[in-house]
């Protein structure tokens, strides 16, 4: 019988723990063979540093999302369980090399690629940012990397050096609705921001694929996410994503809602009715969850 953890955290009593966000705890060949080799080039991924539900699956599968520049984020922002410090310019430049080993030596074909924010850099990590994505397409040629990037102050000249070594999707997440913006994100994000650097991106490369995530639980209501799935889309926005949202400890934002898989299926059909190219709506959702089928 597989054994089961919940991921969800202390919440508030009032909140019943759903059965559906339970998941299996990380086994098998392919995993620990991912696993072994992450630790050995000493890369950081976001599926560990986040808590994210789907690493048994993803693992198992053979793939992972790779954070670079670091473990710990120069914002606080209040649903994420990343470190957040100052990592005083600290970069890594052999970075990029290490993360491509990973994807060569493991056959990987597809990888989602993202990063702290570096606010303490002046690019905002965006030169290693590049380098790594070069980096995979010089060593193991046919791979497709994505990329979830951060909003680099709103700098769209550090933007332009990401865009310039032509990932395959760039990513950026609005994180939740308008309103809630200010009371889940850092102070220096914003919902303006975060759709300027993605419109900017697809207008950069209109062939290129750009998606964004938001999450649910947060107390966020339909009309609102309604309203962000069309935001998303009047920049060009081709992927969307929802899952829900789980704290990640007693000192981050409590669960408002837990969201049923029924009503993840329904926000799915409606965010499909605004033209997206792809959506993936179900409580165990992210950003990165299935990336690859967007090109299926």
């Amino acid at each position: 019988m597989a054994v089961e953890i919940d991921l969800i955290g202390e919440q508030p009593k009032r909140i019943p723990k759903p059965p559906w966000l339970k998941v299996k705890l990380p086994h098998g060949d392919t995993y620990e063979r991912v696993k072994a080799k992450v630790d050995g080039l000493a890369l950081n991924t976001v599926c560990k540093e986040a808590n994210c539900p789907n690493l048994s699956e993803c693992w198992g599968a053979g793939t992972a999302t790779i954070m670079i520049l670091g473990e710990v984020c120069t914002r606080g922002c209040r649903f994420c369980n990343v470190k957040t410090g100052n990592p005083k310019g600290a970069v890594d430049w052999m970075e990029p090399v290490r993360v491509a080993e990973a994807v060569r030596d493991l056959g990987w074909k597809y990888l989602v690629l993202t990063a702290v924010d570096r606010d303490d850099l002046p690019d905002g990590g965006a030169l290693i940012f590049a380098n790594t994505v070069r980096e995979i397409h010089r060593r193991v040629p046919g791979a497709r990397v994505e990329i979830l990037s951060g909003d680099y102050r709103g700098d769209l000249h550090a933007l332009d050096v990401v865009l310039d070594a032509k990932p395959d999707v760039f990513a950026h997440n609005l994180e939740t609705v308008r309103r809630l913006t200010p009371r889940v994100r850092d102070k220096r994000a914003s919902y303006d921001q975060s759709l300027r650097v993605l419109e900017h991106a697809k207008k950069r490369a209109p062939e290129r694929f750009t998606k964004t995530s938001i999450m649910l639980g947060l107390g966020e209501t339909d009309e609102e996410v309604e309203h962000a799935m069309e935001d998303a889309r009047s920049v060009g926005v081709d992927v969307f994503t929802m899952g829900q949202y789980l704290q990640p400890s007693k000192k981050h934002l409590p669960v408002e809602t837990f969201i049923t898989p029924e009503e993840f299926a329904q926000l799915g059909q409606l965010a499909k009715s605004k033209g997206f190219r792809q959506v993936v709506s179900s409580p165990l959702s992210r950003s990165s969850y299935h990336a690859e089928q967007a090109f299926h």
